[in-house]
Formats: structure tokens, C-alpha cells, sequence
């Protein structure tokens, strides 16, 4: 099984009384309400079968994406005011916000004034079996807080057998959308299941554990200090998360990201 890990809690916007703004922004806040209780209750356990790690680097340059149609992504800081992503997780009709928990530990909306989709994106990619680079930027409407670090972005090569760390506020359970929202990590190898890829990295553990799940999709993919890749689905395995995890590569597209950031006046960490 193949799927993009989207969200974990994407549904269709439904009609109503109220006005479709109010009803998206409702949705937004009620998400992070939602995530507010689970980033201090969640137990111990996945990214799946990682461990929690909301101190560590990746997580001082990770924030999560919200959509108004209930989704929920990670998203790597690269800028003050900017985030990668993945493109799944900023393209379309709905409304999206960057969402944090303040010093109180309240749970902070940020509006997204731009976003700009990877012009190789195909949303039907997996579907149909075709290429696609599925990466975004957002950039907020306020600056983020100056406790989250620019990450630090990495060309270095990834031959099978490499080593690296998965991290993203996903489900840790599945099917338990509650155990969303606390930062967790894992180490996985590259695998080369379709032979090496110039625009993908694939990862696989022995095993069906440990692997990305829903609301990973976004989060870094990091060898060293450096992000390497973005999280963008997992398939292959008999549950709805395990087997590969799938990232796509940060070197091949270094020139749209500094183009695009250089638009917004922001310039990108390369090791």
C-alpha cells in the first residue's frame, strides 16, 4: 500500500450555515485545540517506533501546517517568516496556518501570506504512477518566534546504507489522531528499493517499525545537522503506516528554493 501521509485528519470541507471563512477558520482553531491537549498527554512511542524528542535540533526547526479541511503536516523552518513542506500539505483550495505552542503553551495560529508549490509537483503523481516533486514553501504573516532556528539544508549524497533521522508530529498510534502533535524522531536507513533516485530517498528499517505516519508529511529527513529531504509518504507495509518511508530530496531543488526564498528576502542555511 502507497499513500501520501497528507494529515491526519484530512476530510472533505463540508456546507453548512455558517459562512465558509468562519467555518475554515473554526476548523483551523478546533484542530489546534485538539493538538494542545495531545502535545503534553501523548505517551512515549513513534514518529512509529521513534521516540519523542520536542527538545532536540530538529524539532527547534520544526512546526506543524494546519488546513482548514482538518489536515495536519510538520513543516521545516527555513526563515524567520518561512517553511518548507511538502506540497501536498499547501496546495489546493483550503486555507492553511503554521501552528506552534507559545511559552505558555498555548496553541499559536499563524495566517500564510504566500505559498509557493514546486512547479513539478503532480498531485496525481501516485495515482498514476508519474514523477513529482512534491515540496512547498509558506511564508507567515508574522515572524515566527526567535526560539525556532532556521534549519540548517544539506546536498550531501545519500548512498544506500546511509543513516538518518526521520522526524514530524505524526500520529504516534494509528488510527489514534489524539497522539498527534509531539515531536518525535527516528533513525532509518536509505534503501534503494527502485535503484537510486535523483529527486527521492527511500528509508526502511528491518521490519514493518520504525517509519513516518499520518501528519509526517513536511517533516526533515536529516543526515547530521543537515536536512537532506522532506517527508512525503509511506507505503509497502500491511498497516496503514510502515514499510517505506519516502522523502524528496533537497540538492536537486536547491535552485527553486533559493529563487523562491530570494523572492521573499530570505536566504536559506546550506552546509
Amino acid at each position: 500500500m502507497r499513500r501520501q501521509i497528507r494529515s491526519s485528519r484530512d476530510e472533505p470541507a463540508r456546507r453548512g450555515a455558517v459562512p465558509a471563512r468562519a467555518a475554515r477558520a473554526a476548523r483551523l482553531a478546533l484542530a489546534a485545540a485538539i493538538l494542545a491537549p495531545s502535545l503534553a498527554a501523548a505517551p512515549a512511542g513513534a514518529v512509529i517506533g521513534g521516540t519523542e524528542a520536542p527538545d532536540s535540533d530538529l524539532a527547534r526547526g520544526s512546526v506543524m501546517v494546519l488546513s482548514s479541511r482538518g489536515g495536519v503536516c510538520t513543516g521545516i523552518v527555513v526563515g524567520r517568516d518561512a517553511v518548507l513542506t511538502a506540497a501536498h500539505c499547501a496546495a489546493g483550495r483550503a486555507e492553511h496556518r503554521v501552528h506552534f505552542r507559545d511559552e505558555a503553551g498555548e496553541p499559536v495560529l499563524l495566517a500564510v501570506a504566500a505559498a509557493a508549490v514546486h512547479p513539478g509537483y503532480d498531485a496525481g503523481a501516485i495515482a498514476g504512477r508519474r514523477r513529482s516533486v512534491d515540496l512547498a514553501l509558506v511564508r507567515t504573516a508574522a515572524p515566527l518566534p526567535a526560539r525556532f532556528a532556521a534549519a540548517l539544508l544539506s546536498e550531501r549524497p545519500l548512498p544506500a546504507g546511509t543513516g538518518l533521522v526521520l522526524g514530524g508530529y505524526g500520529v504516534a498510534r494509528p488510527g489514534d489522531h489524539r497522539s498527534t502533535g509531539t515531536f518525535r524522531t527516528a533513525a532509518l536507513p536509505v534503501v534503494e528499493p527502485h535503484g537510486p533516485s535523483r529527486i527521492l530517498v527511500w528509508l526502511k528499517a528491518p521490519g514493518a517499525a520504525p517509519a513516518a505516519c499520518e501528519g509526517d508529511s513536511g517533516g526533515p529527513i536529516a543526515s547530521g545537522a543537515g536536512i537532506v529531504a522532506v517527508t512525503t509518504w509511506v507505503g509497502g507495509g500491511a498497516a496503514a503506516c510502515g514499510g517505506f518511508t519516502q522523502g524528496v530530496l533537497l540538492a536537486p531543488q536547491r535552485a527553486w528554493i533559493d529563487r523562491t526564498l530570494a523572492g521573499w528576502g530570505v536566504s536559506p542555511r546550506w552546509e
